[in-house]
């Protein structure tokens, strides 16, 4: 009685799990070449942009010492509110970023004088791999032939190279892509960066030795996993990785709008020397 209650078991629990991987398959769409089809609109949900490592709410992202608790900077102060920072959960595997120890140092000054060094404030290209989880969706234009990623912040853009380019011929904000197929896992290297982007606000930094490989996988129609492996042996102990989940827009939000930044920022950049 036992060992046949047993056997009706596993066989239910097996006959589960394929049924599962079966309606998980079905869900994933075929593009081009076979492949999973990668096109549409992604945006993550989460507060990686504020910091890829856990943090609690505070008050802002600039705080200077206060009669009793640390006090919003003054040029902040007026935001009230709208100049706080969300809690977020850590997506770095491991929790901490492992800087070596000078580096941290440097990271720890880029936090305290946020307002002039992050350059998001500037609308700056975001470089890679911040573009993904920053507070705007990106398209994926995926064929045959091509794979281009459209970015609504600062209308940035990456075309992948499908055959291996070669060295980067110059440094520039978001790199040179190369991708390619492992299996069902969409890869990209990325090289080539200048040193004028941060992975977040929290003055998380890199140097022009920056290698990210990133790997783009489809776990249904709606839903994708991505990762990055973040090597830059300068100021880091070793290479480590930031993983998270894209959400594909749907209806008519499944679009990108315009957010061309640099006209913001004219003032805030240049003003010192406009004609008076």
């Amino acid at each position: 009685m036992r060992n046949s209650f047993l056997k009706t078991f596993t066989s239910l629990v097996g006959t589960y799990f394929l049924f599962q991987s079966i309606i998980l398959a079905d869900e994933i769409p075929i593009g081009p070449n076979g492949k999973p089809n990668l096109n549409g609109v992604w945006q993550v949900m989460n507060r990686a942009n504020f910091n890829l490592e856990a943090h609690s709410a505070s008050a802002a992202m600039q705080l200077v010492e206060g009669p009793v608790v640390p006090l919003p900077h003054p040029d902040i102060l007026a935001l009230g509110s709208v100049g706080s920072v969300p809690a977020g959960l850590s997506v770095v595997v491991g929790d901490t970023i492992p800087y070596k120890k000078n580096a941290l140092k440097k990271r720890n000054q880029n936090r305290e004088d946020w307002l002039n060094r992050d350059p998001e404030i500037k609308c700056y290209l975001p470089g890679v791999p911040r573009a993904t989880y920053m507070p705007y969706a990106f398209q994926i234009f995926h064929s045959e032939e091509a794979v281009f990623f459209a970015y609504e912040y600062a209308g940035a853009t990456r075309n992948i190279y499908l055959d291996y380019p070669g060295e980067p011929p110059v440094d520039s904000w978001m790199g040179q892509s190369w991708g390619y197929w492992e299996g069902n896992t969409f890869v990209i290297e990325a090289k080539g960066f200048n040193n004028q982007t941060w992975l977040d606000r929290s003055g998380n930094y890199h140097t022009e030795n920056l290698k990210v490989t990133e790997r783009y996988t489809l776990l249904n129609d709606h839903v994708m996993d991505y990762e990055a492996l973040i090597e830059d042996e300068e100021i880091f102990t070793r290479p480590w990785k930031i993983k998270m989940n894209l959400y594909k827009k749907v209806g008519d939000d499944a679009q990108l709008q315009q957010f061309k930044c640099v006209e913001f920022v004219e003032e805030l950049i240049y003003g010192e020397w406009r004609a008076k």
